[in-house]
């Protein structure tokens, strides 16, 4: 949108005020002459009239006199004045060094041609048009036979001056069809004319405002910088276009055709500009495509723009994929919204502290957060020493004063500076702990409450979670002591999603027994809810999501059965919800992902049929939500996931090459996320899978040599993301997993060196994750699978002692899985291959081998039995009969 235009227009506008400033702070300045013509048109007769160009042409006049011109000022004229106006201007001027001429009015382009509007412009037809308005050629010529140099400014790309009510015989005139075809509002591009430089207050073919307030925002701006001192002359520039396109909410930006010689004036800044001016320097260098994402999220937030490009350009956003920094950029937002809204409904007792909020909030919307947060200063540093200066005040300015700093903590949030939010939240609990048990108003205990949660959030957010739970255990504490606790259904509600928060920190802790008990807990306080108030859709959301979390915690530990259950009950309130709003799509997002946790378990469970219907439904809903928004990359990546995740259950089902076609599927639609994205990590790990998985498939089919080559490629890719975060355990594991494959395919090609070398190095990983994590179940399963690789390889390689205590060790650890859930099949067959491998290398194989029949058999009786593993009956049954046959 703002593309060419932005830029050139930002060179242009420089030679204008490197010409303007010039004519002040050089020595040759003073014997220069310099003259302007202003003329301001707002009581149109025939047409719209306006409200502020009168205004406007004196407010230029006084700025213009200021820098030495001979100022003229015509307003109100008709077109037989301002023609006469010209031609004095012509004669009067004739020798300047610079003449200048500003209007202020209605422009218009008539068939390509650029007029403007005297007060008698009259539309009632074409011709009249024409023969009631000015050329603006007139007034280039007038300019380039008075002057060496010219400028011709024009604030007169004004709204539509055809449109609007009519009244009193000043409204409007409707275009008749003739007029209406040829003319266009705002004015149409200049071509280059030499030394002549044009500027608009809008873009060619643009309209711009009139202005609400006494000028327009172009004047406006003008007037406002033109004085400056010491300021860099193409900075002046650059203040007005980002001024004028700030105020205007991106909606007009001016624009300079110049012909003017390149001219580089500047002074020496005498100090550091101030807040404002230096962020509407920066936002010049935004780009037209992050202009158009800040412009939607300020849209959608009913906020200013200057605030979120305060928060782009202060916050290191360099990492962040395109998803993360619009999220970052949402959750800006929505802390400016929340700041601005308790600014103006805090109240205090003291007039000047109420000044200084309100200044502040001024300063937010200008996205001056230092400024901002320095009036909260001053406002709290007047409750701090009211109220050690005066005891009887203590309480009332102790709070005032949390108040202040709470706020302070809210502007920090919004430009994302996390640890000055942190410091803030952290003095308003200091100041509720220097009142001791004093009683609370409900708004000041609520405030407490508000602080600690995003003490909780923001701990979270940058690490630190052991803060984060003792946040969350004082937020859950303090919502326990309210008061209406038990007469609030709201209060309840806050309650049960503290219980929630606790939890998650739990989970991220490890331990998951108590992060259980916390989510049971708030699932029965919202069960009760719902039940009590049961048009609350947010509350049954809620509800889903903690049978969700009880469900993520149940499969964690294993209890396949009791994860289902929990999934199925989020499954039904999720339906119920996106039935009653069939057109909401985070409604059927949100069942998507529980359909997704429901196959996850059945496919863990070995009921393929169950886990295939699951997958298919969340396919279907994900394709109908791509369809609808096709440039949405979440939308897309999950139609990618629903592929892999079919693929896997046609492996399962040993369909390999229906698998291969899933997973292609879903592997096109990831390389085209990361062509757009490249340095989008997630992505990049959905590559690295979707290239493993592609060679799971091929290998099934036995085509090696393809394979390898697909699991060195994911190889190649999870290296990259495990040496740029050696932190990150998934990446870890990726890594792990990866060297497994290819050392897989390498041993099958007879390269076991390779394969034992390569099959070292994943263990390496997957012993540390063991160690740093023994509760995790799905790192020891991995740690199991790599130890029994290794054993064969040593058994190939004639270690007897050594493949022994590897195979004993994969057992040991397959052993204890399948102890801990009977139910999962996974785990159960994972045991059978164990005692197969052992068997190899144990003293009494048929008593082993036997073992491990009658588990298959048990298997296939109860229905867990993947029909791609059927085949190990036969090969159990073959196995023992060799074993008894030596042994006769």
């Amino acid at each position: 949108m703002f593309g060419g235009r932005l830029s050139r227009g930002r060179f242009d506008l420089r030679l204008l005020f490197a010409l303007l400033l010039m004519l002040t702070t050089t020595a040759t300045a003073v014997a220069e002459r310099r003259v302007a013509l202003v003329m301001a048109e707002d009581d149109y007769r025939l047409i719209r009239p306006l409200t502020n160009p009168v205004n406007d042409g004196e407010a230029m006049e006084a700025a213009l006199k200021k820098l030495g011109f001979e100022v003229v000022l015509e307003t109100n004229r008709d077109l037989r004045r301002m023609r006469r106006a010209l031609d004095d201007f012509r004669e009067d001027a004739k020798g300047a060094d610079v003449a200048l001429v500003f209007f202020s009015g209605h422009g218009v382009e008539i068939s390509g041609d650029n007029r403007l509007l005297p007060v008698d412009a009259d539309a009632s037809s074409l011709d009249t048009l024409e023969k009631t308005s000015l050329p603006l050629e007139e007034v280039r010529d007038a300019v380039a036979a008075t002057a060496k140099v010219g400028l011709i400014m024009l604030d007169a790309c004004r709204s539509d001056p055809f449109s609007g009510p009519v009244g009193e015989g000043r409204g409007a005139t409707s275009l008749a069809k003739d007029v209406a075809d040829k003319v266009r509002p705002g004015l149409g591009r200049i071509g280059r004319a030499e030394n002549i430089l044009f500027a608009f207050s809008a873009a060619p073919g643009e309209t711009a405002s009139d202005g609400t307030g006494q000028n327009s925002p172009f004047t406006a701006a003008l007037s406002k910088y033109l004085g400056t001192e010491g300021l860099e002359i193409r900075s002046v520039l650059t203040l007005v276009q980002q001024e004028v396109y700030d105020l205007s909410k991106g909606k007009q930006l001016p624009y300079v055709e110049s012909g003017l010689p390149r001219l580089f004036f500047a002074t020496s800044a005498k100090e550091q500009l101030p807040e404002r001016e230096r962020l509407l320097l920066a936002m010049a260098d935004v780009t037209p495509e992050m202009r158009g994402q800040v412009e939607q999220i300020a849209s959608d937030a009913d906020m200013p723009l200057a605030p979120l490009y305060g928060a782009l350009i202060s916050s290191d956003t360099s990492h962040l994929s395109a998803d993360s920094l619009n999220a970052r950029l949402r959750e800006a937002a929505d802390a400016f919204v929340k700041v601005r809204a308790e600014t103006r409904t805090l109240a205090s007792d003291d007039p000047q502290v109420t000044a200084l909020r309100q200044q502040a909030e001024d300063q937010l919307s200008l996205g001056a957060f230092d400024a901002a947060r320095q009036k909260l200063a001053d406002a709290a540093g007047i409750d701090n020493l009211s109220r050690n200066a005066l005891k009887a005040n203590f309480v009332r300015r102790t709070l005032s004063e949390a108040a202040t700093r709470y706020l302070s903590g809210g502007a920090a949030r919004a430009t994302l500076d996390y640890a000055t939010a942190i410091k803030d939240y952290e003095s308003v609990v200091a100041l509720y702990g220097e009142i001791g048990r004093s009683p609370l108003e409900l708004e000041d205990a609520d405030r407490l409450i508000r602080t600690l949660e995003e003490l909780g959030i923001l701990y979270t957010t940058t690490g630190n979670i052991g803060a984060a739970g003792h946040a969350f255990e004082a937020l859950q504490s303090n919502i326990e002591q309210r008061p209406d606790l038990q007469t609030d259904p709201s209060v309840k509600r806050d309650l049960a999603i503290s219980h929630v928060k606790l939890a998650n920190i739990r989970m991220a802790q490890g331990d998951l027994p108590a992060a259980l008990e916390n989510y049971e807990t708030a699932r029965g306080m919202l069960q009760d809810l719902t039940a009590t108030v049961p048009d609350k859709k947010t509350w049954l959301g809620d509800l889903a999501m903690a049978n969700d979390k009880i469900g993520d915690v149940l499969a964690t530990q294993g209890d396949v059965g009791g994860a289902a259950q929990a999934y199925q009950q989020s499954l039904s309130i999720k339906q119920q919800l996106a039935d009653a709003e069939p057109n909401r799509a985070d409604l059927l997002r949100d069942l998507t992902i529980t359909y997704d946790e429901i196959g996850q378990l059945a496919h863990t469970a070995g009921q393929l049929d169950g886990a295939e219907t699951a997958f298919e439904e969340s396919l279907r809903i994900r394709l109908a939500l791509a369809e609808n928004k096709p440039d949405d990359p979440e939308r897309q990546r999950a139609v990618s996931v629903s592929h892999d995740r079919i693929g896997d259950i046609k492996r399962e089902r040993g369909d390999a090459a229906g698998a291969l076609v899933a997973y292609r599927k879903g592997q096109v639609i990831v390389e085209q996320l990361v062509g757009r994205d490249p340095n989008d990590t997630e992505l990049q790990r959905d590559l690295s899978v979707g290239n493993a998985k592609i060679g799971n498939a091929l290998s099934d089919q036995e085509n090696w040599p393809e394979a390898l080559e697909a699991y060195q490629q994911a190889l190649s890719q999870a290296r990259a993301l495990a040496a740029g975060d050696p932190a990150n355990t998934d990446w870890q594991r990726d890594l792990s997993v990866s060297l497994e494959k290819v050392a897989g395919v390498l041993a099958i090609q007879g390269d076991r060196s390779s394969a034992l070398k390569t099959y070292m190095d994943s263990f390496i990983i997957a012993d540390r994750l063991a160690k740093l994590d023994p509760a995790n179940a799905d790192w020891q399963r991995d740690l199991s699978i790599t130890l029994s690789e290794i054993a064969m390889l040593r058994l190939k390689q004639r270690d007897i002692s050594g493949s022994r205590q590897a195979f004993q060790d994969s057992l040991d650890i397959r052993q204890q899985l399948s102890q801990s859930d009977p139910n999962n099949a996974t785990w159960q067959r994972d045991l059978v291959v164990a005692y197969i491998d052992y068997a190899q290398v144990a003293k009494d194989p048929k008593a082993v081998l036997t073992k491990a029949l009658d588990m298959t058999l048990e298997l296939d009786r109860n229905g867990q039995l993947a029909p791609r593993y059927k085949f190990m009956i036969k090969f159990l049954r073959d196995r023992l009969a060799k074993v008894k046959a030596g042994h006769q």
